[in-house]
């Protein structure tokens, strides 16, 4: 049975046709890629701002030291600290935060939290911009819809778009923006088919497939 791919913007205004939740429900983008991600060769992962933010500022915790902690408070961090929030996760299992940054003389002590924060993704990471000295300007970012984006031992990558209210020019946009962004990552070693399927839902919704020729992939029936 073969699935139908609707355009980007037709598959967006359908999703917002068909939503029945009575909250504000956020619209997530899935794509199926033709990868293994066993092979560190063949990891597809990365960071892309959403041009149109993501209807909801994302709490952030920057673990640091020194004047960095006072650099992270001034820019609106949500919580800031140092080994003692390190301690506060190991011990409460605490994870009440959407991002972690953490400055590179703090990842001795973060190291130790791969076990909490890993499997939520929130392992602060060199490559996504997430350990730095510039730690103002890595909460700007992920206050404005900074989206990381990873591929997971499926091969499917999800990541959030924008919120179902968005105006649609809005949130086709941001999907755009992510599926790009995707596609440019692809790994040189990635053979045949790279985008499988790419779907749109909402959180409640059913999912609509996207037809992702018009990003320079052929996505697959």
């Amino acid at each position: 049975m073969e699935t139908r791919e609707y355009q980007l913007e037709e598959a967006v205004t359908l999703i917002q046709k068909i939503k029945f939740a009575k909250f504000d429900e956020t619209v997530e983008v899935h794509l199926r890629l033709g990868v293994d991600p066993k092979h560190a060769d063949q990891m597809v992962r990365g960071t892309v701002l959403m041009p149109n933010g993501l209807g909801k500022s994302k709490k952030v915790l920057v673990i640091a030291s020194g004047d960095k902690q006072r650099e992270a408070t001034e820019a609106g961090a949500d919580f800031v600290g140092g080994d003692d929030m390190v301690n506060k996760i190991q011990s409460e299992g605490w994870t009440d935060f959407d991002a972690v940054i953490a400055t590179p003389d703090m990842m001795r002590s973060v190291g130790k939290l791969g076990k909490v924060l890993g499997p939520r993704g929130l392992m602060p990471n060199p490559k996504t911009g997430t350990v730095t000295v510039d730690v103002v300007k890595a909460i700007k970012e992920i206050k404005a819809g900074k989206v990381e984006f990873r591929v997971d031992k499926t091969g499917i990558i999800h990541a959030p778009v924008g919120k179902i209210s968005f105006a649609t020019p809005a949130l086709v946009e941001n999907a755009a923006t992510l599926i790009t962004a995707v596609i440019k990552a692809k790994p040189a070693v990635a053979k045949g088919k790279y985008v499988r399927s790419a779907t749109i839902c909402s959180t409640m919704g059913p999912g609509v497939a996207v037809d992702t020729a018009p990003f320079s992939v052929k996505a697959a029936v």
